[in-house]
């Protein structure tokens, strides 16, 4: 079930305290991701003043990243945004396995929610597809799921 056709979920995110990660690779992917993470987050009144960007240069910086800004400025939860696409090497495997394992280490000792919203696509369209609002729009999905996370 896509998060999108949960019931109407009664969440009060006034007070939430949102970080969102967000690599500079693949960037044209990631800002619209990024916007429409933003978008869900205002239509469930989280303030702007509680929503920080953290940038990175790209996906395998983002565990540190996390472990860096839980530490200092005690997040509800973390949105990591990106887009890996694969490539003609292996280094696509490693990239997503490498990010997924640090990511779980991370939200797991340091008990913050982090939200993998890194897509792993197989090429530029399937990206496209998943950013694009008028597509299935992940953003929105990854913004819900960080939310549900912070009523646990």
């Amino acid at each position: 079930m896509e998060l999108e056709n949960l019931p109407e979920i009664d969440i009060d995110a006034s007070k939430s305290k949102i970080i969102i990660i967000l690599p500079y690779f693949n960037e044209s992917l990631g800002k619209e991701l990024l916007e429409n993470v933003k978008e869900e987050l205002h239509k469930r009144k989280v303030q702007e003043k509680n929503i920080k960007i953290i940038r990175v240069a790209g996906a395998l910086e983002i565990p540190f990243a996390c472990a860096k800004v839980i530490d200092k400025k005690r997040p509800d939860a973390i949105i990591t945004l990106g887009a890996i696409i694969r490539g003609d090497t292996s280094h696509y495997e490693l990239v997503c396995e490498q990010t997924y394992q640090g990511i779980m280490k991370v939200q797991l000792e340091k008990k913050i929610p982090i939200i993998f919203g890194i897509l792993t696509c197989e090429t530029a369209e399937q990206a496209k597809l998943r950013t694009s609002k008028s597509g299935l729009n992940k953003g929105k999905q990854f913004a819900l799921a960080a939310l549900i996370q912070t009523t646990i």
